[in-house]
C-alpha cells in the first residue's frame, strides 16, 4: 500500500503526527509539497514568504532522505497534483495535518476532498496544533487543547520505504509571480536556524522577555522570534510548549520563571485566536460583527503614505520600515500601526490587512486576521483600543534609537521634538512630510463614530452570539480569556495578549 503524505504548513520531521500515521499507515510513502501558484497569487503572500518556506523546503529534503523517502516538489493545483501522484504510484491514501487558514485554504480542500471521495483514496487530516475543526462552543476547548499539549511529542521514524526519486521543481518567487521584495534582513528559514533560536532563547535572551517585548529594539533581541519558523512548521507548538515548561521547571524564581510563564501563556493565546478562524474561515472577508460593515472608507493617498512609512508620523513610519527592511515586528508595535490606520486614518482592515500579511515572514492567517479586526475594533467583543503613535514613541523608543535608524532624514531634530517634528521651529528645512493627520483630533472622531456603532440597537444581540461562539473559558494557564456574563454586560475585552511575541 502507497500513501502520498502532503506537506503544507509543516516543513519538519520531528514531531510530525502526520508522518508518524503515514508510516504506520502503508509501506510505502511519498512525500510531497505543492507549489500552488493560486495560492501564492492570493493577496497576503509575498515573495519574503516564499524564499522562507524555499529554505525550509531544501533542509526538509535533507532530512527525508536521511530516512529514505525523497522529498518531491510539484508545481500546480493541488487537487490534480494528487490525483496524479496517486495514478502514477498506486496510491489509496493520503495524509496530511488540518490546515487553519483563509477562505481559500479551506476552498482548495474541499476540492481535494472532493477528488480523494471519487477517486476512492482515503484522506486522514491529523492535528498539529491546539485548534479544533467542527467546534459548536468554545466552552471546554482550552482543557481539550491541554489534554492535546501534554501528549510527548511524535518520534520520527527511523527509516521510511519512499517511492522513486526526490522530484525537485522548486520555482524562484518570480515564477510564482511574486514582485520584488529584497527584505535584507529576513529571518533564515529552515529547522536548524529555529533550533537555534529557541536554544538562545531558553539560555541566553530570554530574561528579559516580559519586560522587552513591548518595545521594538528589546523586543527584537528577547523574544524568541520563534513566529515564522511556528507558522511554516518547521517547529511544533507542542515542542515550544514542551521547552518552555521544562526551562520554568528548572528555573530559580525571578525573571527566568516569569518569562517562560509568559512565553507558555503566549502559546496558548496564539491557538486561541487561529481557532477563531477556524470557526469562520471568512474572517479576511467580513466583519465579525456586521454592525461595523460600510463604516470605514477608503483613501488610496493615505494608504499609500501608509504602507510606504511616509505619514508623518514618526514612530509610525519608523516601525513600518522596520517592517518592510526584516519582515519581523514586536506585537505592540504591530498593533500601533493598524490602530493607527483603522482609527487616525479611518481605513478598512481589509485594505490595510494585505499590506501587513505581505510583510510579515511569520505571517499566520489565524492571528492575522484575528487580530486585524481586534484592533480595528470589529469583533464586536473587544474594547476599541486607539493608540497615540506619539506617546507610544515616547514610551517606547525614549532615547529616540529606532526612530532615528529608521527615519534618518530626522537625524538633525532634537530629542524633544523627535516624535513631534512638526513642532519644532527647524521644520521647514525637512524632507520628512508633515503629518497627514492630526492625532488628537482624529482620534476623538474615530472614538465617536466607534461608539455610536456600539450604543446602537442592534449592536447587543449579535455581540452576545459572537461571544457565545468565540470566547473561551479559559486559555490554557489557568486565567480566564473571557468571562461570558460580564462581556455581555459589558463588552469587556481579554487582555491585549502579545501572539506574535513568540
Amino acid at each position: 500500500m502507497t500513501t502520498i503524505l502532503w506537506f503544507k504548513r509543516d516543513l519538519r520531521v520531528a514531531d510530525h503526527p502526520a508522518l508518524a500515521l503515514a508510516a504506520e499507515l502503508g509501506s510505502a510513502v511519498v512525500p510531497v509539497y505543492i507549489a500552488e501558484p493560486e495560492m501564492w497569487a492570493q493577496p497576503d503572500a509575498s515573495a519574503r514568504q516564499w524564499r522562507f518556506v524555499a529554505q525550509s523546503l531544501e533542509a526538509l529534503g535533507v532530512e527525508l532522505a536521511a530516512i529514505g523517502a525523497p522529498l518531491q516538489i510539484h508545481f500546480g493545483e493541488a487537487a490534480q497534483v494528487l490525483a496524479t501522484l496517486a495514478q502514477d504510484y498506486g496510491a489509496t491514501h493520503l495524509v496530511s495535518h488540518e490546515e487553519t487558514g483563509t477562505q481559500w485554504s479551506f476552498d482548495r480542500d474541499l476540492r481535494v476532498a472532493a477528488w480523494a471521495k471519487t477517486a476512492g483514496v482515503i484522506w486522514h487530516e491529523v492535528p498539529q496544533s491546539g485548534v479544533m475543526r467542527r467546534l459548536k462552543t468554545r466552552d471546554g476547548w482550552a482543557a481539550t487543547r491541554e489534554t492535546w499539549l501534554r501528549q510527548e511529542t511524535a518520534t520520527p521514524p527511523r527509516a521510511l520505504c519512499g517511492v522513486g526519486e526526490g522530484v525537485w521543481h522548486m520555482p524562484d518567487a518570480r515564477d510564482l509571480g511574486l514582485g520584488w521584495d529584497p527584505c535584507p534582513d529576513r529571518q533564515p528559514g529552515g529547522r536548524n536556524s529555529g533550533l537555534t533560536l529557541l536554544g538562545s532563547f531558553l539560555t541566553e535572551r530570554g530574561r528579559t522577555y516580559r519586560a522587552a517585548m513591548a518595545t521594538p529594539i528589546g523586543g527584537a533581541v528577547a523574544c524568541s522570534r520563534l513566529s515564522p519558523h511556528l507558522a511554516w512548521g518547521t517547529l511544533s507548538i507542542r515542542e515550544a510548549h514542551h521547552a518552555g515548561l521544562a526551562r520554568r521547571a528548572e528555573a530559580p524564581k525571578g525573571d527566568w520563571r516569569q518569562a517562560m510563564q509568559s512565553f507558555v501563556s503566549r502559546l496558548a493565546w496564539r491557538d486561541h485566536f487561529m481557532q477563531k478562524l477556524e470557526d469562520a474561515p471568512d474572517l479576511d472577508r467580513r466583519c465579525l460583527h456586521s454592525a461595523y460593515e460600510g463604516l470605514r472608507g477608503s483613501d488610496a493617498a493615505r494608504l499609500a503614505a501608509w504602507e510606504q512609512g511616509e505619514t508623518g508620523l514618526p514612530f509610525v513610519d519608523a516601525c513600518m520600515r522596520s517592517l518592510i527592511h526584516t519582515g519581523w515586528l514586536n506585537f505592540r508595535m504591530r498593533a500601533m500601526l493598524v490602530a493607527v490606520a483603522s482609527y487616525h486614518l479611518w481605513l478598512d482592515w481589509r485594505a490595510t490587512g494585505p499590506h501587513l500579511a505581505r510583510m510579515f515572514t511569520d505571517y499566520e492567517p489565524g492571528i492575522h486576521w484575528s487580530q486585524m479586526q481586534m484592533q480595528s475594533g470589529t469583533t464586536g467583543i473587544n474594547t476599541p483600543r486607539i493608540y497615540n503613535p506619539i506617546k507610544q514613541g515616547q514610551e517606547q523608543d525614549p532615547d529616540g534609537r529606532f526612530t532615528r535608524r529608521w527615519l534618518p532624514e530626522l537625524a538633525s531634530v532634537p530629542d524633544a521634538f523627535l516624535q513631534t517634528p512638526w513642532d519644532w521651529p527647524g521644520a521647514e528645512r525637512l524632507s520628512y512630510p508633515p503629518p497627514i493627520v492630526d492625532v488628537a483630533a482624529a482620534a476623538r472622531a474615530a472614538r465617536d463614530r466607534i461608539w455610536a456603532v456600539r450604543r446602537s440597537d442592534r449592536f447587543g444581540a449579535e455581540a452576545g452570539e459572537i461571544i457565545r461562539k468565540h470566547a473561551s473559558r479559559k486559555d490554557g494557564t489557568g486565567r480566564f480569556v473571557n468571562d461570558r456574563a460580564r462581556a455581555a454586560k459589558r463588552s469587556k475585552s481579554p487582555p491585549n495578549q502579545m501572539s506574535f511575541d513568540l
